[in-house]
């Protein structure tokens, strides 16, 4: 198959400089980026999380910017041919592979050499999210983020797709890691809310970055796709954005996720904010809860464990609290001069902005002990769950799984414990990979 599309929005002007790097004959690694963003977009739908796989499926796939009189084309060829309708590119994928084509030029040209301090790091994350059109100053501050696995059992994906439907009737607008499972049943639960108050503007935004978006191709119902240069911005984006936090079940990524906004939480200087943060599933979800709970509450205190609740098999409980949540954050934001759609006034410490890049040697050398302070604890186990995270589905990862072994992790004799312990509960119950694939730790755990 060959084709050529349009793109969408002001992304069919491009400048010679922008054209050349977007070339497969550049000698940048842009163009690899481009190329591989947009092959995970055009490959949406798919039921796979083997990122090697899918490369190797569509290796022969092509793309390339072509300058015509009345702007740009994109030139695919051999693309997947579940993007296409009848010959023709399906509209939302159009949407997307656009928004590759903003995200990646932009983030390359503004933000490619830029110092890493706090203050840079969160005004780097503001410009591409301001760039991308999410920051909307005159519309209602209503955004939830949903966290959860993409490896989750038919019933816990019903039960996102009910508290989805709940937001939806409340006119919240839902914003997710873009991919299938928890990150799509709460965007589709949600299209039939707003259908039913006849809201037409509804938002899906889908945060994804490089690495992962591979593994977790866009869900069609992402109307607003961002593509964030790395894990850590990608995190901060979802908590500065959002007026609430629902988390489903998941796998190490969940986990992850869970002990990044914890660990800010806990520290001093946002005692005072507000953010609503409830874990929650189905019935049979409770025990996976009470995992994470315990584990959370065994290392990092009582004090981690009053920053969110927990609600179990009631969607419309979920809902009702993050309603009665959304008041509170407005409140406090009014009252505090803070801005509405994104919070400034949070403090988020270089320990979770700085990238973390999970080589075996960085892996190996991560501190995990007790004498560290809940917030650094907090810092470093996200780290670690980062690089499991990596070493299962991201591209990079996985090669270096399979050159050099498993990554080893090591720290106090307690907490590897209940590390070792939760993590293979994950593997149990099917969390690491989609279900009915044969599961390989890419991580082995020690006692220092």
């Amino acid at each position: 198959m060959h084709t050529q599309i349009n793109p969408v929005g002001n992304m069919n002007l491009l400048s010679q400089l922008e054209l050349d790097q977007l070339q497969e004959s550049a000698t940048s690694h842009l163009y690899q980026l481009f190329r591989n963003c947009s092959l995970a977009v055009l490959n949406a739908g798919s039921y796979t999380d083997d990122v090697e796989q899918m490369f190797e499926q569509y290796k022969d796939f092509h793309i390339n910017v072509l300058r015509r009189a009345r702007g740009v084309k994109l030139d695919l060829q051999n693309p997947p041919e579940k993007a296409f309708v009848d010959g023709k590119i399906i509209r939302g994928v159009r949407e997307q592979l656009s928004a590759v084509l903003r995200d990646i030029l932009f983030t390359y040209h503004r933000h490619i050499n830029s110092p890493n301090t706090p203050e840079l790091i969160t005004h780097t994350t503001f410009d591409i999210l301001r760039n991308a059109n999410v920051i909307l100053p005159e519309t209602n501050p209503n955004l939830i983020t949903c966290w959860g696995g993409h490896s989750i059992n038919v019933n816990e994906y019903s039960y996102t797709k009910k508290v989805g439907y709940e937001l939806g009737l409340r006119a919240f607008n839902i914003c997710t890691g873009c991919g299938p499972g928890a990150m799509k049943g709460p965007m589709k639960g949600a299209t039939i809310g707003h259908a039913k108050q006849r809201i037409n503007n509804a938002r899906y935004i889908g945060l994804t970055e490089p690495s992962i978006i591979a593994a977790e191709p866009p869900n069609p119902i992402v109307n607003e796709l961002v593509i964030m240069p790395d894990i850590e911005k990608r995190l901060e984006s979802f908590v500065r954005i959002s007026h609430g936090i629902i988390i489903f079940p998941g796998g190490a990524g969940t986990a992850e996720e869970l002990l990044y906004i914890v660990g800010i939480m806990l520290n001093s200087k946002n005692k005072n904010q507000k953010l609503p943060i409830i874990l929650t599933g189905p019935a049979e979800s409770a025990e996976y809860f009470l995992e994470i709970d315990t584990f959370i509450g065994a290392i990092l205190g009582e004090e981690a464990q009053n920053l969110y609740q927990i609600i179990i098999d009631d969607p419309e409980g979920v809902a009702k609290a993050m309603k009665v949540g959304l008041s509170e954050v407005l409140t406090y934001r009014k009252n505090t001069g803070d801005a509405y759609h994104f919070n400034w006034s949070l403090t988020i410490e270089p320990d979770f902005q700085q990238p973390f890049e999970p080589t075996h040697e960085n892996m190996a050398a991560l501190k995990i002990s007790s004498n560290l302070d809940t917030a650094t604890l907090a810092a470093n186990l996200r780290r670690v769950f980062s690089g499991i995270v990596a070493g299962n589905v991201k591209s990079f990862g996985i090669k270096s799984i399979r050159e050099h072994g498993p990554y080893k992790i090591s720290g106090d004799e307690r907490i590897m414990g209940l590390m070792d312990n939760l993590l293979k509960s994950f593997v149990k119950q099917q969390r690491m990979k989609l279900p009915g694939s044969t599961y390989i730790p890419c991580y082995e755990i020690a006692e220092e």
